[in-house]
């Protein structure tokens, strides 16, 4: 098992294309790291979380600069080779990390530009967007968490009722075992089990399972306690947001379809598609009809503009 983490651990931190660059940009309190990929129109990828690097996420920057699109990832602050002086709650808030995304923006010398969010990094997307309207031409919600913390509300039986009796005794077993003894190997178990839930093909339960470890729970932690603190809810703002808004998520998703109905309600020019036998990664699970979705939607904007 431990081998198989270790080749995909290098699948995904070696996949490299023509055209990656990477950059260092100093903040007030550390460095931001982010790297474009391709050439072409610019589209920033957010990935989920929080606590987590953009690590995993350039097989779909890949996919994006090869329809002709800049793909931009990054780490998010605090996360990979994002550094921080310090980091507690004076450093880790939604608002600095959307002055994070602003500051990408400025260093590029990009005008406007196409936010793509996945699972958090959908609300965090939704945050930006909802200081800097002007800024944004369009955004892609991957199985986003929506526009505010209604995803909190009955979080755990969400979870159960994507996992058999056998793997929630299961799970609940090795939260014990983590707790008692916070190993690698009580923390890979404890996640393996969680990672069913997120994917409907359980052929990538390994590979989920593995992003999972490389989260920083107390960076996670501080995120949310955050977004709780400012009572987090983008919905008012983003009702004059007229741009065009992609909503994709498995019919087979950790996240309830409410949080897209919703999502879908309030931005006047959104789409909105559900993908069956398909979990939260919709790259995995649908990897076809998935980037299908996202090129036609990409090509509108093209026919557009």
């Amino acid at each position: 098992m431990r081998i198989a983490v270790q080749i995909l651990y290098l699948l995904f931190s070696t996949l490299t294309c023509f055209g990656q660059k990477s950059h260092f940009l100093k903040t007030q309190d550390g460095v931001l790291y982010y790297e474009t990929i391709g050439d072409g129109k610019p589209i920033l990828i957010i990935n989920g979380g929080p606590g987590f690097s953009s690590e995993g996420f350039k097989d779909i920057a890949t996919e994006l600069s090869s329809l002709g699109y800049k793909s931009i990832l990054f780490d998010q602050r605090g996360t990979g080779k994002s550094t921080l002086k310090k980091i507690d709650t004076s450093t880790i808030s939604m608002r600095q990390m959307a002055l994070d995304i602003e500051s990408i923006r400025k260093d590029l010398g990009i005008d406007k530009w196409i936010l793509f969010g996945h699972s958090f990094g959908g609300m965090l997307a939704n945050y930006y967007t909802s200081i800097y309207p002007e800024k944004v031409l369009a955004m892609i919600h991957s199985s986003s968490g929506g526009l505010d913390l209604h995803l909190l509300e009955n979080a755990q039986e969400n979870l159960y009722a994507r996992l058999t009796n056998q793997e929630i005794d299961s799970l609940q077993f090795w939260r014990t075992k983590m707790l008692n003894q916070n190993n690698y190997s009580n923390r890979f178990k404890y996640n393996s089990v969680l990672a069913s839930a997120y994917v409907y093909d359980k052929k990538h339960i390994p590979t989920v399972a593995n992003r999972l470890m490389q989260g920083n729970t107390e960076l996670n932690r501080m995120v949310w306690n955050d977004m709780r603190a400012i009572n987090f809810d983008c919905k008012n703002r983003l009702k004059s947001f007229d741009k065009p808004v992609l909503i994709l998520q498995g019919k087979q998703d950790i996240l309830p379809d409410i949080i897209a109905y919703r999502t879908n309600s309030v931005f006047s020019k959104s789409t909105i598609f559900f993908i069956d036998k398909c979990g939260h990664y919709g790259w995995l699970d649908q990897r076809k009809i998935y980037l299908e979705k996202i090129s036609i939607f990409l090509k509108s904007l093209d026919i557009k503009q």
